[in-house]
């Protein structure tokens, strides 16, 4: 299925269901192709959110719910013991593709509790389904909340710096930083986007930049090493960058590069800004148990065929860095705004919920 990169709408959608099946943007086809894939089976899912074809920490929290819906309908069992058996299994094939994102085990654990509440096999079949589409539709509506209580942290005419991904590419649609962009602008404000490319795999070139632009936006691409040189210059006026996973006490897992940004804007005396839904938030692990996922070198010794590195070289690869709480101005969520100290006004969100 491919759509011209013409059309235009309000937000991309990255992942739904329809007709028993998973349809999902390949966002390694992109800026170039808009191409929507479908898969049935469960395996698939998890290919893709290996492979990155889906990638963001509540998409791939969607994906996996998805892939558990994809399993209740390939398990050809009549009993729920043998139905909840097939379930787990799937649940660690799908858990095992991306372990530092802590809304994918998030989206598979509700998922698997709502499976074990069933009575039937196909009340559990139709319970299933239906949480996994829920799960996805509220993930726009906590957005786009989420969105509009950012907003406020926003200036009329403020230049925005983001890293990676945090948009409708990285969610079901809509976004949480790029969420809260989209919401400084429906509420009157013009803004401009500066989005690195974030390099190895470019998802601020290939999918943010791409996403802006298809929206409208004022957007400016610079490559990582120019950060520096944009806030020194006076380029920025905000930063604000989503994440894969917080923990109780404010430390943020997000692409690799976020840290050292996160330096440079203290540096400079400008806010830094993370948006993320309650379902990132970790408040059973401390930072250092966290494990941060390492890729294959050859992302960083080449580009699609093209060499741009030595054969047998070594590669440090992480995916994700760590970025402590010192840095962070405030971490917006669909409940309100914490502001350091993080371990009290994180704890009061998630008492309010």
């Amino acid at each position: 299925m491919e759509e011209s990169l013409t059309k235009t709408t309000s937000f991309l959608r990255t992942v739904e269901w329809k007709d028993n099946k998973v349809v999902m943007i390949d966002q390694t086809k992109l800026p170039n192709e808009l191409v929507f894939v479908e898969y049935d089976d469960y395996n698939q899912v998890a290919d893709a959110i290996r492979t990155l074809v889906v990638r963001g920490a509540p998409a791939i929290g969607v994906s996996g719910a998805f892939g558990l819906a994809l399993a209740v309908l390939q398990s050809k069992t009549t009993t729920k013991d043998r139905l909840i058996s097939d379930l787990e299994i799937a649940k660690q094939i799908l858990f095992e593709t991306r372990p530092t994102a802590i809304n994918l085990a998030w989206g598979l654990d509700q998922i698997m509790n709502i499976a074990k509440s069933g009575d039937t096999v196909e009340q559990i079949k139709e319970l299933v389904i239906n949480a996994a589409k829920k799960m996805a539709d509220d993930d726009i509506e906590i957005n786009k909340t989420m969105g509009k209580i950012g907003s406020i942290l926003f200036d009329n005419n403020d230049t925005i710096m983001t890293h990676c991904n945090a948009g409708a590419l990285a969610t079901v649609a809509y976004g949480t930083a790029l969420g809260v962009i989209r919401a400084t602008r429906e509420s009157g404000k013009k803004v401009k986007i500066i989005a690195t490319e974030t390099r190895p795999v470019q998802q601020g070139s290939r999918l943010t930049a791409f996403e802006l632009k298809h929206d409208g936006f004022d957007v400016s691409l610079i490559p990582d090493t120019a950060v520096g040189y944009s806030m020194a210059n006076g380029l920025v006026d905000k930063v604000i960058v989503g994440a894969d996973r917080i923990v109780k006490t404010g430390h943020v897992f997000n692409k690799i590069g976020t840290y050292q940004i996160a330096i440079m804007a203290k540096q400079h005396e400008i806010p830094f800004y993370v948006a993320a839904p309650l379902s990132t938030f970790d408040m059973k692990s401390d930072a250092k148990d966290v494990i941060i996922e390492m890729r294959k070198g050859s992302e960083v010794t080449g580009i699609g065929d093209k060499k741009t590195a030595p054969d047998g070289i070594n590669v440090i690869n992480p995916a994700f860095d760590i970025t402590p709480p010192e840095l962070i101005s405030a971490i917006i969520t669909e409940k309100g705004v914490a502001k350091p100290p993080y371990e009290k006004s994180i704890k009061k969100l998630f008492e309010a919920n």
